[in-house]
């Protein structure tokens, strides 16, 4: 008995959305359910390098992003030791050339709104907000999955559910309930202020890499150019529920004070009227990616520290390597949609695995202090900028 073309994604998120369009281009009918009443601009900017915004461009989203996306010219790594530059890595051009597709920077409510615009405008999805993920059967016909609007309960009849519902993953928990999110022991605290609120030179359109002791910044131009994003990472505790909550600004800037830190990265800092903490947990390495036709994508499988600014890239590739391996002719019975799904974390845990490492060994980097921290800076001199964006070449040049 053929299998429904219908595939469900539990999660609206950037990976979720993204895979709905995937398959829908495939030629699957998709159904995507989010437990949020509507989709909120949640968190703050993303970067989007050549990896991930060539996927977009292939799927079509190129003229409505390009309005809100800022393409950097350079990455400025910054000592806080040595007060200022230490290393300007092109990007702009240079990346794009090098790689074959654009390096974007963009609030991640604006690529929200472009990948939402581009489902609701496709005849075969059918995004359904405030519908929440209860639970999977499987049988002979493929997958009844359950899921909840308000006091309603309906199912959906389909050949695959995907959960690319985030890192608390409900889909996760109902497949290994033993796979937990761990705190890293880090807060990301992340706040947005109006370009015209600091002098030109801060605001360039290049992303700013500041190295200190025990913490980091990064800054950034966003929704074209008229913001700017700043993330401040520190170690701290984590015992409330959730892993996001307000933050005091007199908090923030007592961890970045002087002289440890220089004026120009204190500015910047105190230019955020409001921050929010964001708690930095990982999902640990090796957790499975399928189980019979269900799969994982994006934080719900592999959420990681973000120091190689590769998380919503990841799961972008995620996306389109689960639509290349699940084929309308791979969907023929569950014996092959199990299997293609099997291909599919085949193909990614590599991969994903090498950036969770990179983007871990980043962070104790930026963190350094003391002899370390001159031997670090010394490094970075002597590699100059074009060694510097070479060693991005394994991330920005992979192809679907």
């Amino acid at each position: 008995m053929a299998l429904p073309r219908t595939i469900v994604i539990a999660g609206a998120g950037i990976g979720g959305l993204t895979a709905a369009l995937a398959l829908a281009q495939r030629g699957f009918r998709i159904v995507v359910l989010e437990k949020a009443e509507r989709l909120e601009d949640i968190g703050a900017g993303l970067q989007l390098s050549p990896n991930a915004s060539r996927v977009l461009v292939d799927l079509g989203l190129t003229e409505r992003l390009k309005l809100r996306a800022v393409v950097p010219e350079a990455v400025s790594i910054m000592s806080a030791r040595a007060g200022g530059e230490l290393l300007r890595m092109p990007l702009g051009e240079a990346a794009s050339q090098r790689a074959g597709a654009p390096y974007w920077v963009v609030h991640r409510a604006d690529l929200q709104s472009a990948l939402s615009g581009a489902v609701a405008d496709h005849p075969d999805i059918d995004l359904k907000l405030g519908a929440t993920f209860e639970d999977v059967a499987p049988h002979a016909r493929g997958l009844t999955v359950v899921h909840r609007s308000g006091t309603i309960r309906r199912s959906d009849l389909a050949s695959a559910l995907i959960g690319a519902d985030g890192i608390w993953s409900t889909v996760r928990q109902h497949l290994f309930p033993e796979v937990r999110p761990r705190f890293s022991g880090l807060i990301a605290w992340r706040g947005t202020l109006d370009a015209t609120q600091l002098p030109k030179e801060f605001t360039a359109r290049r992303v700013q890499l500041w190295m200190g002791p025990n913490a980091h910044l990064v800054a950034y131009p966003i929704s074209g150019g008229r913001q700017l994003n700043v993330v401040a990472v520190l170690p701290g505790t984590w015992n409330r529920p959730g892993w996001s909550t307000p933050g005091d600004p007199f908090e923030v800037m007592e961890a970045f004070a002087a002289p440890r830190w220089p004026p120009t990265a204190r500015m910047m800092l105190a230019a955020v009227d409001s921050w929010r903490k964001w708690a930095l947990f990982g999902v640990p390495d090796g957790c499975p990616w399928s189980q019979g036709p269900v799969a994982l994508l994006g934080d719900a499988a592999h959420a990681m520290l973000p120091f190689a600014a590769q998380g919503a890239g990841m799961a972008i590739e995620d996306a389109a390597v689960l639509a290349r391996h699940l084929s309308l002719e791979a969907a023929e019975d569950a014996g092959s949609v199990t299997e293609a799904l099997r291909r599919y974390g085949r193909a990614r845990q590599a991969r994903v695995r090498k950036v969770q490492r990179t983007a871990r060994q980043q962070g104790r980097i930026y963190h350094l202090s003391g002899p370390l921290a001159i031997a670090r800076d010394l490094a970075i001199r002597a590699l100059g900028p074009e060694r510097m964006l070479a060693r991005q070449d394994w991330i920005y040049g992979w192809k679907p």
